[in-house]
């Protein structure tokens, strides 16, 4: 779905990712993970169109040919400008002013669909709520649903559990796989928390060395590759079914 092809990324002379020759495929649960300041910013801003490659190309593709791209952005909530004054249901709505053209008022359709999103996403008895009242979990499932009115086929996540506990992370996780599942979704999401991505992550890319190492979670998730991208040693056990990732001292 999304093709990557000999792509090299940096801004001016300085060189961030290299050599970036993969794809995505569609319907997909693409997980990103390195470092901090490896370049997973840079390599969603790529994606995004924020960012032209200094060489290659990135094609969006439909069944190998060419099509316009269709990308909801959800960013850290931490993130968005919580100083004006803005309803939940305004937050979701501003996820549909590409569809309604610039200077445009929404429509009845507009209002449907994002009380329709905000249904979907459990948040339907606070569309009258300031944003800025709501906790952090909260705010999160407004931005998924503000990404999703735009109707997209792509959702990418930077970081959707920051800064929740372990039964927040796990609902907006489990509202995200929901969410794949009930609108055919191609999932992209960025995460620094090891058991999250081990948990749902089906092809994982781990930026190292300025490019990208890229396989089937069960292939490319092992101790091995964590203690060399981190410089930690770690951990890999299963309880109950579920991956555990734990932090092993250095002798």
């Amino acid at each position: 779905m999304i093709k990557f092809s000999n792509v090299q990324l940096g801004y001016g002379r300085r060189l961030v990712l290299n050599a970036l020759n993969f794809e995505i495929q569609r319907g997909d649960f693409f997980g990103i993970v390195g470092p901090n300041g490896a370049g997973k910013t840079t390599l969603i801003k790529a994606i995004l169109g924020l960012l032209n490659p200094v060489k290659g190309k990135i094609n969006f593709l439909n069944n190998g040919s060419r099509y316009k791209k269709s990308i909801g952005y959800v960013p850290q909530h931490a993130s968005v400008d919580k100083i004006f004054p803005i309803t939940t249901l305004d937050m979701v709505l501003m996820g549909r002013y590409a569809n309604m053209g610039l200077f445009k008022r929404p429509k009845n359709i507009d209002y449907e669909i994002a009380e329709r999103m905000l249904k979907n996403v459990g948040m339907e008895n606070l569309a009258a709520r300031n944003y800025r009242e709501l906790s952090g979990g909260q705010k999160q499932r407004t931005l998924i649903a503000r990404a999703m009115v735009s109707e997209p086929k792509v959702l990418i996540l930077d970081e959707p559990v920051e800064g929740m506990d372990v039964q927040g992370e796990i609902a907006i996780m489990e509202l995200i796989k929901a969410l794949q599942s009930e609108y055919a979704l191609t999932v992209i999401l960025v995460c620094h928390d090891l058991n999250i991505i081990a948990n749902y992550v089906k092809t994982l890319s781990i930026i190292h060395n300025n490019t990208l190492k890229l396989g089937p979670i069960d292939s490319i998730f092992n101790e091995e590759m964590m203690a060399k991208v981190y410089g930690t040693n770690v951990k890999i056990v299963n309880i109950s079914g579920q991956k555990a990732i734990i932090s092993k001292l250095n002798n």
